[in-house]
């Protein structure tokens, strides 16, 4: 245990002085502002209901941006933008371990791959749940400035709401991120890791998707995509639906459904990045 235990500082320390580790962050905290606010509150203020807004009508629209709405609306791009960034995460931690030489020099000093492997889940599981509550909290800040301008309520939503819609994001985020560490361990470096990822979450399962509408036989296969859950989930916590759909964002699975593919997919990915890692030679 305490070897675990200074494996997790010692990989939240790499993950902490990447430059790539704050970009990431901060573009998809960055992202999830502008397409959460900012071009909602400037169609709502300009009158428009066209693209920018979804098709939503002006008193929706501001509904939906005000706390009382959080937990429903940050759970929206994750599904497939956030989740394309958590992915890079992941793919980074584990692939640059093999691509810049980290766990070879780690690895001589006295920790098994096993502890080695799993302090870097769980200073990634850290990261996520990290992410969410700052994401959270900023959503909700904004909100409510929001809220005050507008002559709303800024009443938070209810802590049974609120638990619901973190808990969805937390394993959003995580399944990806752990889907990151497995593609970045089985291709043992950062950089095809992470073009692997990206054309499967922004091109391959929409393709897939898109086939299985006219061979119905894929059908069963896609709904239990991992991008299929992800978006699911997200769709499940929806209270408005809007005209246009978010991209990412289905209702092929229930939330029941959902949540326990994602487990399932967060256990296979863990368990599989563990037994590369250990099985595997690390040149």
């Amino acid at each position: 245990m305490s070897d675990l235990i200074a494996a997790v500082k010692a990989e939240t320390l790499r993950l902490r002085r990447w430059p790539a580790f704050w970009v990431l962050l901060a573009a998809w905290l960055a992202l999830n502002l502008t397409f959460t606010y900012v071009f909602n509150y400037i169609a709502y203020r300009s009158g428009s209901a066209g693209r920018m807004s979804n098709g939503l009508p002006r008193d929706q629209l501001l509904g939906q941006m005000l706390p009382a709405a959080v937990p429903e609306v940050f759970t929206q791009g994750m599904a497939l933008f956030g989740g394309a960034l958590m992915l890079v995460l992941g793919a980074l931690a584990t692939g640059s371990g093999y691509g810049w030489g980290t766990w070879k020099t780690a690895l001589t000093q006295g920790p098994s791959r096993i502890t080695v492997i799993g302090a870097t889940i769980v200073a990634l599981a850290g990261t996520v749940v990290a992410l969410v509550a700052v994401v959270y909290l900023v959503d909700t800040g904004v909100a409510a400035l929001i809220a005050s301008s507008e002559s709303q309520s800024a009443a938070p939503a209810a802590i049974g709401r609120t638990l619901a819609g973190m808990g969805s994001a937390i394993m959003i985020l995580a399944m990806w991120t752990l889907a990151g560490a497995l593609i970045g361990a089985a291709a043992r470096g950062p950089a095809l890791a992470v073009g692997l990822g990206l054309v499967w979450v922004l091109v391959v399962e929409n393709l897939l998707r898109g086939v299985a509408s006219l061979l119905g036989a894929l059908k069963p296969v896609t709904d239990y995509l991992p991008g299929t859950a992800a978006g699911s989930l997200a769709g499940a916590m929806r209270t408005v639906r809007a005209p246009t759909a978010t991209p990412g964002v289905l209702d092929t699975l229930t939330a029941t459904q959902s949540v326990a593919t994602l487990a399932a997919y967060l256990t296979a990915f863990t368990a599989m990045t563990a037994y590369l890692v250990h099985r595997r030679d690390l040149a």
